[in-house]
């Protein structure tokens, strides 16, 4: 059975080392503003194993004018996982959640695997690619809140 909710920082950190961070130390999986008050965690569970994580953070991005900024960061599934819907779960608590605290858009760096997932969610690419040494080229994504899925 299938559960979304909040979740800790460190209940984040061995699916995020499965997913974005394999052969890395797992202190590479501890992100900047992981434990602020104002970030957020969730996961997504199948039969009590949390099999997804997403993590949402109150940051500005200088690209965007916007004052009320969120960012999505270290969103992974579990590959045996993976498109079954859980990443779709996970954007929709972390839209909702955002939405909630009256944001006015929302940013994530998006690994270039995951851009058509993004893209599917509403999200659009903004500039050129970079990339994240050790880790892959990226894109700035955005979506503006009023477009919640």
């Amino acid at each position: 059975m299938r559960n979304t909710c909040e979740i800790n920082a460190e209940a984040t950190i061995p699916v995020r080392h499965a997913v974005l961070r394999v052969g890395k130390p797992i202190s590479s999986c501890v992100f900047e503003g992981d434990n602020l008050l104002s970030s957020k965690h969730f996961g997504v569970f199948e039969n009590q194993i949390l099999v997804g994580v997403i993590t949402v953070l109150e940051k500005t991005n200088a690209l965007f004018l916007s004052k009320k900024q969120f960012q999505i960061r270290g969103m992974a599934v579990l590959d045996e996982f993976q498109h079954q819907g859980y990443g779709f779960d996970l954007m929709q608590i972390a839209e909702k959640y955002i939405q909630d605290q009256q944001g006015n858009i929302i940013w994530l760096n998006a690994r270039q695997s995951a851009v058509y997932f993004y893209e599917k969610l509403g999200y659009r690419i903004i500039g050129n690619s970079f990339e994240i040494l050790g880790i892959g080229i990226h894109f700035v994504m955005l979506k503006e809140c009023g477009i919640i899925i």
